[in-house]
């Protein structure tokens, strides 16, 4: 279903900026700059604007439909994150805590022997 939807996608894409491009400008229009009149096309005088305009206004509404469903499609993947959720660590059994008598005592100092800093 995704891939079809992105295939209606980029065709209706390609086709929308096609049919933008052929729309007449504000300025001189294209045909007007290699010397053609616009009596000689093939919508006639003011036929081009109305029919590129239509196509224009339909493939917008398909492009946008298929920019929603694609973004509906595309958030129903599952989860929202890319990191597994974590179960309990385990526990890990722990020794008790040395008493204070099995703690090692330093040797009493001996009068008039060195001192190490």
């Amino acid at each position: 279903m995704t891939i079809l939807l992105v295939i209606i996608h980029i065709i209706v894409s390609v086709f929308l900026i096609g049919v933008v491009l052929l729309q007449r400008g504000k300025g001189a229009d294209m045909g007007a700059s290699f010397g053609s009149t616009s009596s000689q096309t093939v919508f006639g005088s003011r036929g081009p604007g109305n029919f590129l305009s239509k196509l224009t206004t339909i493939a917008a509404v398909i492009f946008i439909l298929t920019s929603f469903s694609l973004a509906f499609v595309g958030s129903n993947k599952g989860g929202s994150s890319v990191i597994p959720e974590q179960t309990e660590a385990p526990v890990l059994p722990q020794s008790p805590a040395p008493d204070a008598k099995q703690i090692p005592q330093a040797a009493p100092a001996v009068p008039g022997a060195p001192v190490n800093k």
